[in-house]
């Protein structure tokens, strides 16, 4: 089955990529993504789109320095009934500082961004790409990590509501080089997160990494510390990956399944899990453009469930277009 897929900016923009989404309460929704000149240029600031009806969307452009903004992230604080948006600003990835806005209005206005972590000079704090997840014992867990000169990964924790964050632990990594098959190999690296948890206090984690494949990691202790990571099944082509979980405990992962350290992200597909996620055998291909279409990148993608049955997700279309896209789970794998 083929799903309409809308396309929120409908080349109007001349860049953007790294898109989030959220429901509203009036099951509308709120995208928002960075949109510029290109990736890293000093115009680029956070887009943020509301989907009032099928095709109608619109929006309004956060703009807080004259340096290139990132990654933003949508959550809702259920304690304090706000919208948190999340962001990076910097002209180096390595010196990201985290910003964060408030909307209690359901995305119509913002408070004026400030530091999530004031004064933090670590490369960044607080969710990195992929959105937080609110664990049962009430504290927010935010995907985290740092690309500096060797990238790693950690997860911000908050018991109050996203007022404060403390830093887990780093998540283990062996030193191993990577096997690039190219004979540029280096040290193993993972970055950009995305979280599940299992039962009270096992959270999990899998990581996008630049080792050709997807690399997990596990908390028994409710994401503070982290086994070492050790690889997937799951081929990865050091772009981001975005997962979420399901009331009955079924897993959607969205990723490039090319194994190859930056490889074509040509194609895009939507994978299920039934044991948590130790194997993924069901695989929906929802992009594979032909070698010679250029350009053709489908990439950066983020999911959310509706409820029982139905997802919505969203992802990058060549970098001039962010593509909207839910159904039932059911017709997707049909």
């Amino acid at each position: 089955m083929n799903f309409p897929k809308e396309f929120i900016f409908n080349g109007t923009v001349e860049s953007c990529h790294a898109s989030t989404l959220l429901e509203l309460k009036d099951s509308t929704f709120l995208v928002a993504c960075f949109e510029g000149s290109g990736e890293g240029k000093e115009d680029v600031g956070i887009r943020l789109m509301h989907r009032h009806s099928a095709g109608q969307w619109n929006g309004q452009r956060i703009k807080i320095a004259n340096e290139p903004h990132w990654n933003p992230v949508l959550f809702r604080l259920a304690g304090r009934n706000t919208i948190a948006l999340y962001f990076k600003v910097g002209r180096q990835i390595p010196d990201w500082k985290t910003f964060v806005s408030y909307s209690t209005d359901e995305g119509t206005s913002w408070t004026p961004p400030a530091e999530l972590v004031p004064d933090d000079r670590s490369g960044g704090r607080g969710p990195v790409k992929n959105k937080p997840i609110l664990l049962n014992n009430g504290v927010i867990a935010a995907p985290a990590s740092v690309e500096r000169k060797h990238w790693s990964a950690f997860v911000d924790l908050s018991g109050d509501d996203g007022r404060t964050w403390v830093r887990s632990a780093p998540v283990p990594m062996p030193h191993l080089l990577t096997d690039n098959r190219n004979g540029n190999d280096s040290l193993l690296g993972v970055i950009q997160p995305t979280l599940w948890e299992s039962a009270p206090d096992m959270v999990h984690m899998l990581l996008r990494s630049n080792n050709h494949r997807i690399y997990r990691s596990d908390s028994p202790d409710g994401g503070r510390s982290w086994c070492e990571i050790y690889p997937t099944g799951l081929p990865n082509n050091n772009s981001g990956i975005d997962l979420v979980k399901l009331a009955d405990g079924t897993l959607l992962l969205l990723c490039n399944p090319i194994s190859e350290n930056w490889g074509t992200r040509r194609k895009l597909s939507l994978f299920l899990s039934e044991d948590n996620g130790n194997t993924w055998p069901c695989q929906r291909v929802l992009e594979n453009a032909a070698e010679e279409t250029t350009p053709a990148e489908f990439s950066y993608p983020a999911i959310i469930s509706l409820g029982k049955d139905e997802i919505a997700l969203t992802y990058t279309v060549h970098r001039r277009d962010i593509a909207f896209l839910k159904g039932r789970i059911q017709d997707f794998f049909s």
